[in-house]
């Protein structure tokens, strides 16, 4: 018979599928079901994985510990809600919620429940970011490109909510600061809210984080690059690839003596990021199955997430603000 934490997923669309997918092989885990309020992807998403299949949320939740909330932002409340209430552990996929207000509710009821709370905020489990910590200092400048093309998933939300938040995420995990003054400006172009944005950021001990997403790009790109007194770290998320640069032992470049007569390579050390191949979903799901079982501590606690989650509504408020928005509006 199978044992580990008993766990269901609830809302198995483009990403929830993939929750239940690795959640069926998991050590540790044991996927009892699936549910979603789409009763056609239900059935096919449980027969190509061979899992049992839940038509009523109430009825799974009857028979978990945890729940991988992977719904429409919109409904990550109520769902969520359902769970905690019952003591049952909670991975919510990013953002914790829609507002402040319904992100404060699912905490508070957790707290009630005595449930403990993840968050999806993926990007943290990216390989390659876990390859360039040693050499992570204080960034003092942040650069980040995510672009996608358009898709009918997320668009329930502002593209700040739907992609910038996993970089507003690391920024803040990174930074340790809290926001002192940001801008920020974006257009809807496919949909009623904006699709395309960007926002600058600056903290508190000077540093500036320069971000932009879309969701109307022709290409995709999931790129970050860190400017720190030490160096340059630049970062392709997507390839798992990246490298450190910085200057060579002995090397010193003074302003207004004349650099050494040699090439860039002499002057700078490359040192090359690789991720190391893992699969971040896995990564995260293994994290909250451990943190569960008291194995690990919670990777992105719901107050983390919060503290994004007001960043980005606060660049949705800029955004709605600015000229641009309103002209296109």
């Amino acid at each position: 018979m199978a044992s580990g934490l008993r766990v269901g997923v609830a809302g198995v669309g483009s990403l929830g599928r993939h929750h239940a997918r690795l959640l069926r092989d998991l050590p540790g885990a044991q996927l009892v079901g699936i549910h979603d309020t789409d009763a056609a992807r239900l059935r096919a998403v449980g027969e190509e994985l061979g899992v049992a299949t839940f038509d009523e949320l109430d009825t799974l939740l009857d028979r978990v510990e945890a729940l991988v909330v992977a719904v429409p932002t919109t409904a990550h409340e109520a769902v969520a809600r359902a769970a905690v209430t019952r003591g049952v552990h909670v991975l919510i996929e990013k953002p914790i919620a829609p507002t402040l207000e319904a992100a404060d509710r699912i905490l508070e009821a957790a707290e009630r429940g005595g449930a403990l709370v993840q968050i999806g905020h993926v990007e943290r489990f990216n390989g390659v970011l876990r390859a360039c910590e040693p050499y992570l200092e204080e960034p003092l400048f942040v650069e980040s490109h995510r672009l996608a093309p358009f898709a009918p998933r997320g668009t329930d939300v502002p593209v700040v909510l739907d992609l910038m938040i996993h970089d507003l995420d690391l920024v803040l995990s990174l930074v340790r600061r809290p926001v002192r003054s940001l801008a920020a400006v974006g257009v809807p172009v496919l949909t009623p809210s904006p699709d395309i944005a960007n926002a600058r950021l600056e903290f508190e001990g000077g540093a500036v984080a320069n971000l932009t997403a879309s969701r109307v790009s022709v290409e995709r790109r999931r790129k970050i690059r860190f400017f720190q007194r030490s160096g340059y770290i630049s970062l392709d998320l997507a390839a798992g690839v990246g490298e450190f640069l910085r200057l060579r032992p002995g090397v010193e470049l003074i302003p207004g003596k004349p650099f050494p007569a040699a090439g860039i390579d002499e002057l700078v050390e490359r040192i090359e990021l690789r991720s190391d191949g893992q699969e971040p979903l896995r990564c995260e799901l293994e994290s909250f199955v451990a943190a569960v079982q008291g194995r690990g501590p919670i990777a992105v606690t719901g107050e983390e997430a919060r503290s994004a989650l007001a960043v980005a509504l606060e660049i949705v408020e800029r955004i709605e603000e600015h000229v641009a928005h309103r002209a296109a509006s």
